[in-house]
């Protein structure tokens, strides 16, 4: 167990790990970061930023010195920087190789019985003509890496469609595009001991490729699916040995849940549990590293909505705070540029 008084070292320097150093802070830690960002939000609220490349091994060694456990706030570290931390890394790096590649991820989420939408591994302009022509169309062609939030991805509408792109010169995933009737994720806590738990799933709205909602309840097109799309989450985490907060993103179909992706990570669906949980994901992913029981996930409200606050928008975000029984949280980002997640509100919803 690392006791309250220790030190806990967060690689990344955004917002997630912002969050998470304030939970971690409430119960008596200190976080110092690690990131290769000058322009990064944890250090208002870490006692130390270690701002240097992945690749310097020397920085990250006397990182490591200073920390009783490691952890991540996003999976684009590069698995091979990690060998100072590793002994000290929680979730275990396993988890960062699995998610890292979107190709490996749906081969293991499939392994252990999920389903995922129908994909082809894509590395040439003739295996994406294959593809299409093996899937169909529409489809997605995602990078097998360091996308997110609609970044690396190619929306292919027709064969024309992908007559015309510039393939980047990466490997690369064909998804057939899913008919479904809302998008859910499953956010789960889990100990060294394998005791698990879970917060209720938000129906997901997504705008230009980017989280724009989360809403509970998430009503019956979502929650029918819930035993079947927790019960892969909990497979999952136990698979990967997982310590701390996990995420997976499925699409509610007629057909049951399908995969579309893993968060080895606390995750922007799940923010609305700072206000409407008994614990938040962030306090919880911090008590599973150190060794410490889970808190309870209960909702504390009978309904939550979590809007996410983009670009210029944020310009006039304290209007959010008309509403009393709404919560704002911006992340201390000096630029708002577009398509830039500055901050989040949270609405309880007292009255259904």
């Amino acid at each position: 167990m690392i006791a309250p008084g220790g030190t806990i070292g967060i690689l990344g320097g955004g917002q997630l790990g912002r969050m998470m150093a304030i939970a971690a802070a409430q119960m008596g830690y200190r976080c110092i970061a690690y990131t290769p960002d000058k322009d990064h939000v944890v250090g208002d609220v870490c006692h130390d930023v270690f701002v240097n490349r992945w690749e310097d091994t020397l920085a990250m060694a006397a990182f490591a010195q200073k920390c009783g456990v490691v952890t991540w706030e996003f999976e684009n570290v590069p698995a091979a920087a990690l060998g100072p931390v590793e002994a000290l890394l929680a979730p275990h790096p396993r988890a960062l190789e699995t998610a890292q590649d979107r190709l490996n991820e749906k081969r293991f989420v499939e392994r252990l019985g999920g389903r995922a939408a129908p994909f082809v591994a894509v590395s040439s302009r003739q295996e994406l003509m294959d593809a299409l022509e093996r899937i169909g169309t529409p489809g997605i062609l995602k990078t097998c890496r360091d996308g997110y939030d609609g970044k690396g991805q190619w929306r292919i509408a027709t064969s024309r469609d992908a007559e015309g792109l510039s393939l980047p010169d990466a490997p690369c995933v064909y998804e057939g595009m899913v008919p479904f009737e809302a998008e859910f994720s499953v956010i789960l806590a889990r100990t060294a001991t394998g005791t698990k738990a879970f917060w209720d799933s938000t129906a997901n709205v997504h705008k230009d490729g980017m989280l724009h909602t989360s809403t509970l309840p998430a009503g019956d097109a979502v929650e029918r699916h819930l035993g079947e799309a927790r019960r892969l989450a909990g497979e999952v985490a136990d698979a990967l040995g997982y310590v701390g907060v996990l995420t997976l993103e499925f699409f509610a179909t007629p057909q049951g849940p399908v995969f579309n992706e893993m968060a080895p990570r606390v995750h922007n669906s799940g923010h609305w549990t700072i206000e409407g949980a008994a614990t938040s994901q962030f306090e919880n992913h911090i008590r599973a590293i150190c060794g410490l029981p889970l808190g309870d996930t209960r909702t504390v409200s009978p309904g939550v909505v979590m809007t996410n606050i983009v670009g210029k928008d944020a310009d006039d975000a304290a209007r959010w705070l008309d509403d009393p029984a709404t919560h704002l949280h911006l992340y201390g980002k000096a630029k708002a540029r577009e398509g830039r997640k500055m901050g989040h509100a949270t609405q309880l919803v007292w009255d259904l």
